[in-house]
């Protein structure tokens, strides 16, 4: 069995009275795709927050690489190669694609950026940049602005920006959103490549997706886990079918 990269442990959120994350505890092995689950409003976007670090947690405790990473800002835990594709940062649509992925390069190697030599000019840069790009498909539209990109495009340029972080996990917030169904398929393909060499959390409400490329899934509902297995064990555990699975495969 692979380590753990990722432990959760007793994890809370809350907002006033309202408990949207209550004592979350899992783990995510090195090398696995796990998917979170769950219907709307369940805690799954709070709970991407609070792993990224884009939200403080009020109790619980996150561990990466079997460090404590529960107190660091966002940024320290991407240094560190925990990265949020779709939010570590926002596309400059008015930079071409090649320069999005080679500032996210700058951003981990500390180089700073000098607007008499910018991050176009740099050949290392690029070359990481580059490299980033033909693993999501996207180095033929290297030198296209990134606003001229289709939506599922987008979404490839967003996981080549976290894999020019250096990311080791990638927490993935719903990546088919939005798309049609060739888009979907194209990602559907790049997350399947990508599990054989990075960890990866996702969420997503795409189920035929989350069946097909999740070695297990953990289902959140109203802030608490209620089962965490392989997609079969999920599929078919009971307390999943009556509060999730179960009211979508009867629609």
């Amino acid at each position: 069995m692979s380590e753990a990269l990722l432990a959760v442990t007793d994890l809370r959120k809350s907002f006033g009275a309202l408990h949207v994350t209550d004592g979350v505890s899992f783990d995510v092995r090195t090398n696995e795709l796990h998917a979170i689950i769950g219907p709307n409003g369940a805690g799954k976007t709070t709970l991407i927050h609070q792993l990224s670090g884009a939200l403080k947690s009020d109790a619980g405790t996150v561990r990466f690489t079997g460090a404590d990473v529960t107190r660091l800002s966002m940024v320290e835990r991407v240094r560190r190669g925990l990265a949020r594709s779709f939010q570590i940062t926002s596309i400059l649509d008015g930079f071409t694609v090649l320069e999005n992925a080679a500032m996210a390069v700058q951003a981990r190697s500390g180089s700073s950026f000098r607007f008499l030599r910018p991050a176009s000019k740099e050949a290392a840069l690029n070359d990481e940049a580059m490299a980033a790009l033909a693993r999501v498909k996207l180095d033929d539209r290297a030198h296209r602005r990134a606003g001229s990109l289709s939506h599922g495009e987008k979404r490839q340029l967003e996981i080549a920006i976290a894999l020019a972080t250096g990311a080791k996990l990638l927490l993935l917030d719903e990546p088919l959103a939005g798309t049609g169904h060739e888009e979907s398929a194209v990602l559907v393909a790049l997350m399947q490549e990508l599990k054989q060499s990075h960890t990866i959390v996702l969420i997503e409400h795409d189920m035929d997706a989350v069946f097909a490329l999740a070695d297990r899934v953990s289902v959140l509902v109203y802030g608490r886990l209620i089962a965490t297995g392989t997609p079969e064990e999920v599929r078919t555990h009971p307390d999943v079918r009556a509060a999730y699975l179960g009211e979508e495969e009867a629609a």
